[in-house]
């Protein structure tokens, strides 16, 4: 078995952008829209992916029309899945990756205590950003932003 050299550790690593609560706060109004767009692309993939495979199981042969449907409803899936997959790459871009598309999960990352911790953007709270982890931390574990000093952030990570 081939060992990694140290150049392969170094291609590994990336250089996250480090968000601070008062410009996570700021860019609120993109995440969630782009979080609305990934999670109605990923919907509707779901829908075309089953509609695809009901037709596909339908017994006996079948005719031109169940055909032509079955093929729609897969290009639509797959249209839809690239849809998803450009919304998903927009957030990563700014930094900001999708936890759960369905529920609507985000998180942003940030420094606290010198280590890395991340902001959980929820979609369908009043409040989309009160909560935040550690990166260590379970996926389910949320602690209340309440207790974050206001200048928590900084520019840049190595991880």
């Amino acid at each position: 078995m081939k060992r990694p050299n140290q150049k392969d550790k170094k291609k590994r690593r990336r250089i996250l952008k480090i968000w601070s609560l008062a410009q996570a706060q700021s860019a609120l109004p993109y995440v969630a829209s782009v979080m609305r767009s990934i999670r109605d692309h990923r919907l509707e993939a779901q829908a075309q992916h089953l509609a695809a495979e009901r037709l596909a199981r339908q017994p006996g042969r079948p005719n031109r029309a169940a055909i032509i449907a079955q093929e729609e409803a897969t290009q639509g899936a797959e249209r839809a899945d690239e849809r998803f997959q450009n919304a998903v790459r927009e957030l990563q871009a700014i930094d900001v990756y999708c936890l759960d598309p369905i529920q609507g999960l985000a998180l942003i990352p940030f420094v606290h205590e010198n280590q890395l911790a991340w902001f959980v953007f929820d979609l369908f709270e009043e409040n989309p950003l009160r909560a935040w982890r550690y990166h260590g931390d379970p996926f389910e574990t949320r602690r209340p932003l309440a207790g974050l000093e206001a200048g928590t952030g900084g520019d840049s990570a190595v991880v």
